[in-house]
């Protein structure tokens, strides 16, 4: 669907400034935007490099471990029907850790991982080898539903994404979002929590 929007967005504008003899800038503006596109790639590739060792670095420190540990209450109660010590807690935590800081590209391996080992664990219910609700082939369990969720609120302490945007674009102050960005995503993860706590106590009831 995506596609097709895109697609006719662009073309409604080629086609609009043909009729209007606007396509030399048309032309200029294609090439200008490509240009900031390429900047704009090897700028990210520069900010998720560093950030993405940093990460490494914090790894094999013991920070990670040590954050996870600390939010082990967190997501007991988040996901309650998750066993304890299955390897989907510590992607799931490993995604928020990633998430909190705005690592959307460490964030994404760790998700997929969480998101593999929830579908083992409902396969190990069907089989009887796990206990918790067992749904129809094919459907999201109660706990992929839950972690999605909580994937795309992602509460964010650094928005290491827009503050790179912003300096990309000339911006005189590019971490001055980052007040905002904590409270509205504090704000939608907030509502994602009290959301999936709501729909798991229909569901149970």
């Amino acid at each position: 669907m995506l596609n097709y929007l895109w697609a006719g967005m662009i073309l409604v504008g080629i086609l609009y400034g043909a009729f209007n003899g606007k396509m030399p800038d048309i032309t200029n503006a294609a090439l200008d935007s490509a240009k900031e596109a390429v900047t704009l790639c090897i700028t990210m590739i520069g900010v998720m490099s560093f950030w993405t060792g940093i990460m490494e670095i914090a790894s094999r420190a013991g920070i990670i471990g040590m954050a996870a540990g600390k939010m082990q209450p967190l997501i007991r109660f988040l996901f309650p029907e998750i066993p304890k010590g299955h390897k989907a807690n510590e992607h799931i935590t490993t995604n928020f850790i990633a998430n909190f800081l705005g690592l959307g590209w460490a964030a994404t391996p760790a998700g997929l991982k969480a998101m593999e080992e929830l579908g083992r664990l409902e396969d190990d219910r069907r089989a009887g080898r796990a206990a918790g609700p067992v749904r129809k082939k094919g459907i999201a369990s109660n706990e992929m539903c839950t972690f999605l969720i909580l994937n795309i609120s992602s509460l964010q302490l650094i928005p290491v994404n827009v503050i790179a945007y912003r300096s990309q674009y000339g911006s005189a102050n590019p971490a001055g979002i980052v007040g905002a960005g904590i409270a509205a995503t504090a704000v939608s993860t907030g509502a994602a929590i009290v959301f999936c706590r709501l729909m798991d106590r229909k569901r149970r009831g």
